[in-house]
């Protein structure tokens, strides 16, 4: 299903409080100050950038399909010379160059996510913080559906991504990241597991999102790293 089919107007409308819960909680870790540079690695349309540049950073941006990053230049209006059409593995910035740098909705597409995070690593500075959401491993929707599926003796699987190319290849698990920082250079300075939706019927929710919460087996895994000084 290409992206084009599903953006309705209110897709390009610029929430003020879109990514604002991340930058809240990136202020927990680290004072923000105007200057401060910043990278959205798969920028989308380009809202994060927007929010991101609205509290003083200073931002660029990567996004690899033509659709996403045309209209982030025309509906968001993007400057070109803050944002290029290019994959990770094609992009390439100075060492050591950014404060900030976020992966929304991304690892889970590449072949190489452990070699992604390790690049943009070194574009980081010292100290400086990356921003990582990913579905989790644990998710309890996806063990109920897939559960269903070999009852009814059926060969499917509820973890590919139902939108688009490109699909999920992956998903993580806080384990996967403490053993990738043990060898790669960074901690984890923090990490949330997100309940989400829960793409079961709605009258489940009030029992299957506080479970969901308690026992950390929401959708998503929020994560951030700190590179070592």
């Amino acid at each position: 299903m290409p992206p084009e089919s599903y953006w309705v107007e209110s897709y390009f409308e610029v929430d003020p409080n879109y990514f604002l819960g991340v930058i809240q909680w990136l202020q927990q870790q680290m004072p923000i100050q105007k200057g401060m540079k910043a990278l959205d690695i798969g920028a989308g349309i380009g809202k994060s950038m927007i929010a991101l540049e609205r509290v003083g950073f200073d931002v660029y941006g990567i996004e690899p399909s033509i659709p996403f990053y045309e209209r982030a230049l025309s509906r968001t209006k993007i400057s070109p010379d803050r944002i290029t059409n290019e994959a990770i593995e094609e992009a390439d910035f100075e060492v050591e160059q950014f404060d900030f740098i976020t992966f929304g909705a991304v690892l889970e597409h590449l072949y190489d996510p452990g070699l992604s995070i390790e690049k943009a690593l070194t574009w980081l500075k010292p100290g400086g913080l990356i921003h990582i959401e990913v579905p989790s491993a644990n998710w309890l929707t996806n063990r109920l559906i897939n559960r269903y599926y070999r009852m009814r003796g059926l060969d499917y699987v509820a973890n590919l991504s139902p939108m688009h190319e490109p699909f999920h290849l992956y998903e993580f698990g806080l384990k996967s990241f403490q053993a990738h920082a043990a060898n790669h250079g960074y901690q984890i300075a923090d990490h949330q597991f997100m309940v989400c939706d829960t793409f079961l019927p709605s009258a489940l929710d009030f029992i299957l999102k506080p479970y969901m919460a308690k026992t950390k087996k929401g959708m998503q895994l929020a994560i951030l790293l700190r590179k070592e000084p």
